[in-house]
């Protein structure tokens, strides 16, 4: 027997890739109007979602605290 396929949560919404990143919603919104950290926008709703490996790379090139850091590493 196989076992299941854990399908990995790759878009984030915006609340949870600022928790991820440790800084607030609007700041991820400021980024998003700046061209920092672009969003991909849901075609139904035009809700933010963010790439989890993109917060990675951003997380990566940034020193965003300890925080950010274990959950590099976990």
């Amino acid at each position: 027997m196989t076992q299941p396929r854990i399908k990995l949560k790759k878009l984030l919404p915006i609340k949870e890739a600022a928790e991820w990143l440790g800084v607030s919603p609007a700041t991820l919104r400021i980024w998003d109007k700046k061209g920092i950290l672009k969003a991909t926008r849901q075609p139904d709703n035009h809700y933010r979602r963010y790439n989890l490996h993109t917060l990675q790379q951003i997380a990566a090139s940034r020193d965003l605290g300890p925080k950010l850091r274990r959950k590099l590493v976990d």
